[in-house]
């Protein structure tokens, strides 16, 4: 073997830049760290404590058990397509066809497929921080540039700068990424911010990726603003989205893209091109959540309402955090007097207090000095997680 084979620096700089400068997760690191010690109550990741309703996994046991086991539609089996189209249709009136929707391997996987079909090398995609991580990193493992616009913490909760936000696009731009309600602010944005970026948007060509998972888990209403409030069928307006919040489906790896109909040939050959469409049982699952999953997402809203107060409450009344009220999203986006390291501090919170968290530098720009909690979790479990860190506050422990 020669020398360039046996080298492992060597290997690595052989590699394409995008793929081997992606950053590590912040949130994995803690998850890692401490995903087995005894009695940890793990809220660093973005799901839930219950698992997929039955009469979800039983509509795809008798999909396998009916021999669907096959290669299926690259675009989604034309039920699921269906009843996406009557579930949005309920949402926000309509009609939607079917036409518009496009089923995908996993939220990401849609968030990947939404920025390949708009931006490539030399291109920059906007996004709003602090936000989920993966939807910068899927901007640079494509070859454009995530442009960050942090947002600013005010005594009126988190608030994104228009101005701002519109100043840092350039004759690059081809898109702005917007997750709303937000990963890990819970913020919202309000429908006439939506109608003025579309109309600015609209003037320059610039596409609108519209990231709307946590719709659902609005605090103030039965569900969030949408782009769909303000936007035309034919609008640059890309709608990414998945089944893994609403029906307890983290694990499942199913979402969806909404876009115009005539987009569908290119989001077929890119579906085709990546994972060759999503398996069949899973679809019927899916169907499953959104023809018989009401009460089930009702039942999760009001289930994170109660754990977000909790939090908010018993954290609060120590006098030693800052946060916003979340309104939407089911995460406390919080700062903590005295910690300003928040990577070792999620390591120490998981000796010191048994609780995981994710640290805030781990969602871009603006995220520093702020942990990550998920309240998607029972009441006692949260009274319990929330206490615990309450105590660890109480005792005054500080960064060494």
């Amino acid at each position: 073997m020669n020398d360039i084979g046996q080298n492992p620096a060597s290997l690595l700089s052989a590699l394409r830049d995008e793929a081997r400068l992606a950053p590590e997760s912040g949130i994995v690191e803690v998850m890692n760290y401490g995903r087995d010690r005894p009695g940890i109550i793990p809220l660093w990741a973005g799901e839930g404590d219950l698992p997929t309703p039955d009469f979800i996994c039983d509509a795809a046991t008798r999909s396998l058990a009916a021999g669907e086991t096959f290669y299926t539609w690259q675009r989604g089996i034309p039920d699921l397509r269906q009843a996406l189209a009557d579930y949005r249709t309920r949402l926000h009136g309509g009609p939607f066809p079917p036409e518009r929707f496009f089923i995908t391997g996993s939220g990401m996987q849609a968030i990947q497929t939404a920025k390949r079909m708009v931006a490539g090398a030399g291109d920059e995609v906007i996004v709003p921080t602090p936000c989920w991580p993966n939807s910068a990193a899927a901007t640079e493992i494509g070859g454009a540039r995530a442009v960050h616009v942090p947002m600013s913490f005010t005594d009126n909760g988190w608030q994104l700068d228009l101005n701002r936000l519109t100043d840092a696009c350039g004759p690059n731009t081809r898109a702005i990424f917007i997750n709303s309600p937000g990963n890990p602010t819970g913020w919202v944005m309000e429908e006439d911010e939506m109608a003025a970026l579309l109309e600015f948007t609209r003037s320059r060509g610039i596409w609108i990726i519209a990231d709307e998972v946590y719709e659902r888990f609005y605090y103030d209403g039965p569900r969030a603003p949408s782009f769909h409030d303000v936007a035309e069928p034919d609008d640059r307006v890309l709608y990414v989205n998945t089944f893994s919040k609403n029906w307890a489906m983290t694990g499942w790896r199913i979402g969806w893209i909404e876009a115009p109909a005539e987009l569908g040939q290119v989001i077929e050959n890119l579906i085709q091109y990546s994972t060759s469409g999503v398996a069949a049982f899973m679809q019927r699952a899916a169907i499953a959540g959104l023809s018989r999953g009401e009460d089930f997402v009702a039942y999760q809203v009001e289930r994170a309402r109660r754990g977000r107060d909790i939090v908010c409450d018993t954290l609060g009344a120590t006098g030693r955090v800052r946060f916003a009220r979340p309104a939407g999203a089911f995460y406390l986006f919080f700062s903590i007097d005295g910690e300003p390291d928040v990577e070792k501090l999620g390591l120490r919170l998981v000796d010191e207090a048994n609780v995981g968290l994710a640290p805030g530098t781990a969602f871009g720009p603006g995220g520093d000095g702020f942990m990550r909690l998920c309240f998607a979790r029972s009441a006692d479990s949260i009274t319990e997680a929330a206490n615990r860190l309450a105590d660890w506050l109480r005792r005054g422990a500080k960064g060494s």
